[in-house]
């Protein structure tokens, strides 16, 4: 493993274009066409998660990638990010004291 690499545990990976969730990692296609599709597939798919199959989980996976295109989503990501670091910040602050 590269210890100078920045360890990601959520969000796209900009030097490996790959979805970071935790130990995996799932390549994107190089096409951002594809992106776009397939981001939208999972969100669409995602709306349908009362089915067998599907499940609401796509929704977040779906925003992230067409996070990595679209830079309204980006924002969007980028924001709630920041906010839940803050949040997790000031969580673990108020439990040490």
């Amino acid at each position: 493993m590269n210890k100078n690499r920045k360890q990601t545990h959520f969000g796209i990976d900009p030097q490996t274009r790959q979805i970071v969730l935790g130990k995996w990692r799932i390549t994107l296609p190089q096409s951002p066409l594809l992106r776009i599709l397939l981001g939208s597939l999972l969100v669409f798919c995602g709306f349908l998660g009362f089915l067998p199959v599907l499940g609401f989980w796509m929704i977040p996976l779906g925003l992230i990638v067409l996070s990595h295109d679209i830079p309204s989503v980006r924002r969007r990501r980028r924001r709630l990010a920041v906010w839940w670091a803050r949040w997790r910040g000031r969580a673990n602050s108020s439990n040490g004291s």
